[in-house]
């Protein structure tokens, strides 16, 4: 996907981050801080080319791997047999956690699609309008919401900036402070668009478009965002292990992680039951040194300013305990490959929105910096081998792309358990051969000859 760009490809808050802690974060927030077995499973089915595709993926994953990425997940499923999976970590995140192709993962802003989902179906319904204005279901909690639409919330054209670049909560991205946000809390921090924009002109991403959407489907429909997730799209699918992430508690296998209650001072050990039973994979970021280098070239990080967590080999930070509730309807799903993928190609085959829906949601908007348009919580992407449809994610320790082509026959899933790592030119390069291979492969598409990757 030549037009992927490591800026680009980890929505939630790599640019936000790299502004923001050259002039807001200061000095305060310090970090506190050999190949995996095969793991591929070649798809059976009528092509003979499929093990050797499998092989080649590996090999991709491995590559990328030795390179700088802690782990990968990559799962491959072109419609006609069997997925192919492939998981690869470094030796030394195997005492934190085994990978496996099945694990939960935090999918970051791959949420939004879930919530355009959600907001579509009650356009069908009838509930809300794409014209309503913000102002008429949120009175007084966005300024400017009498000129905001829905539908310029979905496509990112409101003129809202984003809290992210808020010196009030940078700490809690990086894991220096715990504290539960209200979606409610978030708006009030958002600033307009820098350099102001009028709502309905410009496509800006922003986080703060989705936390107001959440709040319309709750106001609409009577029922909080989990439970209208479980109720519209995890049961009707079959989605066992995905939910919306409320906190930070879960488990992996060689962990259980110890939770303080500010409010309280109680310290407890605990693995929820909506997370019990099922891994959670361990996410890292480079330590603050590696992060100074990593942004050197577009901003001078003062000296010791990084994520917080408990320290890893080759100067990495375990990020897992990082809280991403914050992110809610613009980015807070856990979920896993298989699910993720089933949810996305149940979409594009028009399982779950009526036809006059699908044709709103696909109807995008020139947005170069996602490769392509951006439509209703959809980005069109194009790649060397074809066009293909989903959305990207990030949070502190976790990247992932997942795409369907046009009919949602095929589909792809690239889960990396870094975000920032994957800046450095080795890992970036890596990185970008393995999801090219993975497209060429999911769309049934040799890859061109002049590719890396091929």
């Amino acid at each position: 996907m030549s037009a992927h760009t490591p800026s680009r490809r980890h929505r939630i808050f790599r640019g936000a981050l790299t502004t923001a802690l050259a002039t807001c974060m200061g000095a305060a927030l310090v970090s506190c801080s050999g190949a995996e077995s095969d793991g591929t499973q070649a798809a059976a089915g009528p092509s003979a080319a499929r093990p050797a595709a499998g092989t080649h993926l590996t090999g991709l994953a491995q590559k990328a791997v030795d390179t700088g990425s802690p782990g990968i997940i990559v799962r491959v499923d072109s419609g006609n047999g069997k997925p192919v999976e492939v998981t690869r970590q470094a030796p030394w995140t195997k005492d934190d956690h085994r990978l496996a192709a099945g694990d939960r993962f935090r999918v970051g802003s791959n949420t939004k699609t879930l919530t355009a989902t959600l907001i579509l179906q009650q356009v069908a319904e009838k509930r809300i309008s794409l014209d309503d204005t913000v102002e008429h279901w949120l009175p007084g909690l966005v300024t400017g919401g009498r000129h905001i639409t829905v539908r310029m919330l979905l496509n990112h054209t409101s003129g809202l900036g984003d809290f992210l670049l808020t010196p009030k909560f940078l700490p809690s991205l990086t894991g220096q402070e715990e504290r539960t946000w209200t979606p409610q809390e978030l708006l009030a921090l958002t600033p307009k668009q820098d350099p102001p924009a009028q709502p309905g002109t410009t496509y800006s991403y922003s986080n703060a478009n989705y936390e107001a959407l959440g709040l319309i489907l709750e106001k609409a429909t009577g029922t909080g965002l989990a439970e209208l997730i479980k109720k519209r799209i995890t049961e009707p699918l079959g989605m066992k292990d995905s939910f919306l992430a409320t906190n930070a508690d879960w488990d992996t296998p060689q962990t259980t992680r110890k939770t303080t209650r500010k409010t309280t001072g109680e310290t407890t050990r605990k693995t929820t039951g909506e997370t019990a039973g099922k891994q959670h994979a361990a996410g890292y970021e480079p330590d603050a040194k590696r992060l100074k280098a990593i942004l050197s070239k577009t901003v001078n990080l003062p000296e010791g300013v990084g994520f917080t967590g408990p320290a890893r080999p080759q100067r990495n930070i375990n990020t897992s305990g990082i809280d991403p509730s914050w992110a809610w309807a613009a980015g807070g799903m856990v979920s896993t490959a298989p699910d993720w993928q089933r949810f996305l190609t149940a979409l594009m085959s028009g399982k779950l929105l009526p036809k006059a829906q699908m044709k709103q949601m696909r109807t995008t908007i020139d947005a170069p910096e996602e490769g392509g348009g951006y439509g209703l919580g959809l980005m069109e992407v194009k790649t060397p081998c074809g066009t293909v449809w989903g959305h990207t994610g990030g949070l502190p320790g976790y990247s992932s792309e997942i795409y369907t082509d046009a009919s949602g026959t095929r589909s792809l899933a690239l889960l990396t358990s870094t975000n920032f790592g994957i800046k450095e030119k080795k890992a970036a390069t890596a990185n970008k051969a393995l999801r090219d291979a993975a497209t060429c492969q999911m769309l049934g598409t040799p890859q061109p000859s002049d590719n890396p990757a091929g």
